[in-house]
């Protein structure tokens, strides 16, 4: 951790020299607070004789239906964004975007400042929508402040994500006796 104004601050995890707001695959993994299950719970709905296909889902609560239906608006309210692979987990979702802009012809690198049209914009808006509908509500629901981003850099890397996502909700049953690997 470096100190800034003779503070410590934690340093960013973001790729120094990308330009967040430019065209791409960006894999997202957003935690709850203190990864409070507070999206629902994730249910074996295969069936006897059929113990060969892991078909794990998640029953989800109100809050995780609407981080669900806020998640495939994104493109509504940024038009320049297009929806991949995602899941909602008990405690945290990811999701592949695929930014899209036609009209982009500039590279800048990732700077700090106010910021539109970029992953975080992008984040932050959804992040609000779903704590707003939460205190709307009267639920205690909170996020982490920070999220997980990795930008997809080929078509393997982008296989092997979406796999990833894919499996997750049996990744998260057989994980549930083994503590060390619960929150991957």
């Amino acid at each position: 951790m470096d100190l800034f104004r003779n503070k410590y601050r934690i340093n960013s995890t973001r790729l120094a020299a990308w330009d967040y707001s430019s065209n791409g695959f960006y894999f997202v993994t957003i935690c709850t607070k203190n990864k409070e299950p507070h999206f629902g719970t994730i249910h074996n709905t295969s069936h006897p004789g059929n113990e060969t296909q892991n078909l794990a889902s998640l029953q989800a609560t109100d809050i995780g239906m609407i981080a669900s239906q806020y998640w495939t608006e994104i493109p509504v309210h940024f038009p320049f964004v297009e929806l991949d692979e995602f899941i909602i987990m008990p405690d945290h979702l990811h999701g592949i975007l695929l930014f899209n802009k036609n009209e982009q012809s500039t590279w800048q690198p990732n700077k700090a400042g106010p910021q539109t049209q970029n992953l975080a914009s992008v984040i932050r808006g959804f992040k609000a929508g779903v704590k707003k509908y939460g205190t709307m509500n009267n639920l205690d629901f909170k996020w982490q402040p920070r999220y997980y981003d990795r930008v997809i850099r080929n078509s393997n890397e982008l296989e092997r994500i979406r796999k990833y996502i894919s499996d997750n909700p049996g990744n998260w049953l057989s994980e549930q006796g083994n503590l060390e690997n619960l929150y991957r």
